[in-house]
Order: C-alpha cells, then structure tokens, then sequence
C-alpha cells in the first residue's frame, strides 16, 4: 500500500511511517511531494494521504497524525503509548507534555538540517524510532546513573562528601543525645524519645526526622536496640551472669525477647555467640 504526504519531514511525517511499518502496513511505501501536489499525486497513485489537513489521517484536537494511527488500528503496546506522548509534544511544540519531547524535535530538526533528501532521511529517522521504541519498552524506568558505572561512581563520591561534610558540622545536641541514651541503657532505664527531646529542648518530630542523619543511619529504636545488644556483649564476657539477667540488665522484656532481638542483629542466638567467646 502506498502512503503520501508532504515533503521534508520532521516530526510526525517521519514517527507515522515507522508506525505504519512497525504495526499497520509492512510493506507500506511512502511518498513525499509539496504540500499542493499531495492529494492530486494521492489520486494518481491510489495512495492514501496523511498529516495534512482535510484527510482522515491527520490531526484531531490537541492530538497528531501519531496519534490517530495508533486508536484507528487499535495499537495496544505501552511503549507505544510513551512515544506517543512524546511525538505530540514535540511535534505540536508542547514540551511539556513529556520530558523526553524536547529532545526528539531538537534531534529531528537537526536531521532535517543536515540531510536534503527525504528517502535517506525517512531511513535515518527510522533508526531513531527503533531507538525510541527499545528505550520506551525496555529502559524507560532507567536512570543515567544506572546505566553508568562511571556516573554512578562520581555520584557515591559525592554522597559520601555530603555525609562527612555533615559529620563534622554535628549540632550540639547529638553529642548529648548520645550521652543520654548511653547513660539510660547503662543504667537499664526506659528510653522515650520525647522525653529526651524536651530535655534537649527540641521538638520530638524534629529529632525523629534527623536522628538517623547522626546515629549510623538508624531510626531511634533500631539505635537503641543496638546499643543495648553491645551492653549485652560486654556481660557475655562475664560467665557468671546469665542469659536472664543480661537480658534484664539491658532492658529487654524478657529472654525470648533478648533473644530474637541479639540474633537479627548479630546474625546468631546469645548461646551461640557466648560459646564462641569461650572458646577465644
């Protein structure tokens, strides 16, 4: 089947072939005359006419040729819905419709620039939608720096520069905080979190927000267990005291408690890593 439409293709007059090869016509062959031999040539060559005014495949609303191809033959492939949110946006000139619309009208109106002959820039344009349709339908959720081993590098440089910048403009009340808990799991005490937040004179959302930015990336609780799970070690290096009354003297509710708690921290029940000590 033969398809015509206007000369020197940019946008849509190059997306609707690929379409139409990819999806309608695989044996389609286009035609490209000036705009006022179009419908004339159509008729001599029982072509059927498109992206020009007053035929059926064309423009419809705020909607392109592109469009009206893939609701007419019912073309029902995500990545064929992503192209076309961005052929519209660039070809009706509303880049905000997709991120990526900018970019196609920049690349087709370079091609258009540097390539006069239609046929090689209708092949041309081909391989950029092929590229298209295998980023939309297989790295459409990648980001650069996945894709980059290199980026990503220079992106874990950077956070890391972020976070020790931060550790060496601490607040005041980190070090205190630390010394509260410390002084609270050394004494076997309850810890509330907002009873220490009004002891600092900070507000309890504020300090639950921000904890773990200074305390080993870890939320309050998961902090405090840990440091309740080293208190343990420290009396595990005792053997006269049980498991029992460690599990008291660092403030779990009872063994079973202690118990499940040391071993998703450390990997192994209490038992197990005392028997370990002994043997050192």
């Amino acid at each position: 089947m033969k398809w015509i439409t206007r000369e020197r293709p940019k946008i849509d007059r190059l997306a609707c072939p690929w379409l139409i090869i990819k999806f309608v016509d695989k044996d389609a062959q286009f035609i490209y005359v000036p705009f006022k031999d179009v419908l004339r040539v159509a008729l001599e060559l029982d072509a059927t006419p498109f992206d020009i005014p007053d035929v059926e495949y064309t423009h419809y609303g705020d909607e392109c040729t592109f469009d009206y191809i893939v609701k007419k033959h019912k073309i029902q492939d995500p990545a064929i819905y992503i192209i076309a949110n961005i052929v519209r946006g660039a070809d009706t000139d509303r880049l905000d419709i997709a991120k990526e619309a900018a970019g196609l009208s920049a690349i087709s109106s370079g091609l258009s620039y540097n390539i006069k002959d239609d046929y090689e820039l209708l092949e041309t344009g081909f391989k950029i939608y092929d590229a298209l349709y295998s980023w939309a339908m297989h790295l459409y959720n990648q980001n650069h720096l996945q894709n980059s081993p290199f980026e990503n590098l220079l992106h874990e440089v950077y956070l890391k520069f972020l976070k020790s910048k931060n550790a060496t403009k601490k607040p005041q009340w980190v070090k205190e905080l630390k010394e509260m808990i410390q002084d609270q799991v050394d004494a076997q005490l309850s810890i509330d979190i907002k009873k220490l937040s009004s002891e600092l004179e900070l507000n309890p959302s504020y300090l639950s927000r921000e904890f773990s930015k200074y305390f080993d990336d870890l939320n309050f609780g998961d902090y405090v267990r840990k440091k309740r799970i080293e208190k343990a070690i420290d009396f595990m290096n005792n053997p006269k005291i049980t498991l029992t009354e460690i599990s008291y003297l660092t403030g779990f509710s009872d063994q079973s408690h202690f118990t499940r708690i040391f071993k998703k921290y450390m990997g192994q029940s209490p038992s197990q890593f005392r028997k370990k000590l002994e043997k050192k």
